[in-house]
């Protein structure tokens, strides 16, 4: 029986640090605040959700440690889903990934490059329409009067043509070598990091003669912290923060591609993570000692970076901090693109996936068919426009499935005692138990806010029931396990 090809081992540790911090850190740290600010005007408890944001982090990573040193192998979650609770959830959190969340933030991500590269390149933000398609004409007169208004006009603008760009030439970078990907990661990430540490270091600069920290004016009464209203804003807050944190998990899609994996992941996992933490806490004190928190929660277009580098160092600060969010984003998108592929590239291995996906490019080494697949639907969801409500819709798919990877944690101790575990998880029982109350309280958030988008993320979950019978009856084995 042929074996199934292998990458090679050529990730260190500062390379699979930078991935884990470079996919972390994209748009969402220099427009989160302000969305934040609107539902609570406390800059004190704005800075404890950002402190509590990162708690949540490093917690998962702790428990993802100990899954990626046990199981090192390339799909990440999936690799950890197909051990512990078998092979038809894992291939539903990789059909779930693939369809809709990992190419769904590629095309967010990269829409945002877009947006801001808009800013800098005259003609090449969204109010440049290049193409406006009616597909609302195309259907049936009795199906027009139900389709969302969103979709009655397909309108393609200059921002999504520079997304489609950057995903074509990340997906090429890729395609042509892990080494190529990785020193993109590396040279992005020391840029972005460095260009937050000079933000954070001016805006806490300035903000040393007369801090706006914790203004009296600002702190919450204590029946409004007690009260229904402010107990919603708080958990939509929190959400913005916590969308911030996610993709730490990325580096374990590239398991297989990390020398000596089984001690560099968990460093990797818990350093990078550790590191954007306090990276955001610094950044958000930083905006804080700038602007007050209610003209922060006013900023144009939720903008707060921008409207910091001018308010410190004029037009040209504007532009600096504009580029720095297209290094950040770019770099992100990269890392995403990355590790991403991969995960089809393990379930093709598996064969449930398209066998194509399963192979190596004879030179590089790299999945390239499994690249191209992502960024074709990646492409698809930037120019369709709707990728941020799909993006919505599968909240409650991407919370389920974080809980159950660190609930694989407890499944696994229980099965596989024996197995030999070269990290394990610190604090066990306790911290696994903090991070699943805390994703239970807000998948609960999550279907009370939004009843529709959980459901339509749950139909997305169950969509690939029949595709996983189709491959597994091809790769001619049993369904289920």
């Amino acid at each position: 029986m042929q074996q199934p090809e292998r990458p090679r081992q050529r990730l260190r540790l500062f390379d699979a640090t930078t991935l884990v911090v470079g996919s972390m850190i994209g748009s969402a740290i220099f427009l989160a605040l302000p969305l934040m600010a609107q539902k609570v005007p406390s800059p004190a408890i704005l800075i404890g959700l950002w402190v509590c944001g990162g708690l949540f982090a490093v917690l998962g990573a702790n428990c993802c440690a100990e899954l990626a040193a046990m199981l090192p192998g390339s799909g990440g979650q999936y690799v950890f889903f197909r051990e512990a609770f078998g092979n038809l959830w894992a291939f539903l959190f990789g059909w779930t990934q693939f369809l809709i969340v990992q190419t769904g933030i590629n095309a967010a991500v990269a829409i945002a490059f877009g947006k801001y590269l808009g800013s800098l390149v005259p003609g090449c933000g969204e109010d440049h329409v290049l193409a406006s398609i009616p597909l609302g004409n195309l259907l049936p007169v009795a199906v027009q009067a139900h389709v969302p208004k969103g979709l009655e006009c397909l309108q393609i603008n200059s921002a999504q043509v520079a997304a489609g760009a950057v995903i074509v030439l990340l997906t090429a970078v890729n395609i042509r070598g892990l080494r190529e990907g990785v020193w993109v990661q590396n040279v992005f990430t020391v840029l972005k990091v460095t260009a937050l540490a000079a933000l954070i270091i001016a805006g806490l600069s300035h903000g040393l003669s007369s801090p706006r920290f914790i203004p009296p004016a600002a702190t919450p009464t204590k029946e409004l912290v007690f009260g229904a209203a402010f107990l919603a804003g708080l958990a939509v807050a929190l959400s913005k923060a916590l969308f911030a944190y996610d993709a730490w998990y990325t580096v374990t899609f590239v398991a297989e591609e990390v020398h000596d994996s089984k001690r560099t992941l968990p460093y990797a996992l818990l350093l990078g993570t550790a590191i954007v933490t306090v990276v955001y806490v610094l950044a958000n004190l930083a905006y804080l000692a700038v602007l007050p928190v209610d003209r922060i929660a006013s900023v144009k277009d939720d903008r707060v970076a921008v409207a910091v580098g001018e308010t410190l160092f004029g037009g040209v600060g504007a532009k600096l901090v504009i580029a720095a969010v297209l290094v950040s984003t770019f770099g992100c998108l990269n890392g995403l693109i990355l590790g991403g592929a991969r995960l089809c590239f393990a379930m093709a291995r598996d064969g449930l996936f398209l066998r194509s996906c399963a192979k190596l490019h004879p030179r590089s080494g790299t999945p390239a068919t499994a690249l191209v697949y992502q960024g074709i639907v990646s492409l698809v969801l930037t120019f369709s426009g709707s990728y941020s409500g799909l993006l919505t819709y599968t909240m409650f798919a991407s919370i389920l499935f974080t809980g159950l990877m660190v609930a694989a944690v407890y499944r696994l101790r229980f099965t596989q005692p024996a197995r030999p575990r070269p990290y394990r998880c610190w604090g066990y029982p306790l911290t696994p138990a903090l991070y699943l109350v805390m994703s239970a309280a807000f998948l609960v958030y999550v279907i009370i806010g939004n009843p529709v988008g959980s459901g339509i993320g749950v139909l997305l979950i169950a969509s690939g029931i029949p595709f996983y019978a189709i491959w597994r009856r091809r790769a001619g084995a049993t369904v289920g396990r």
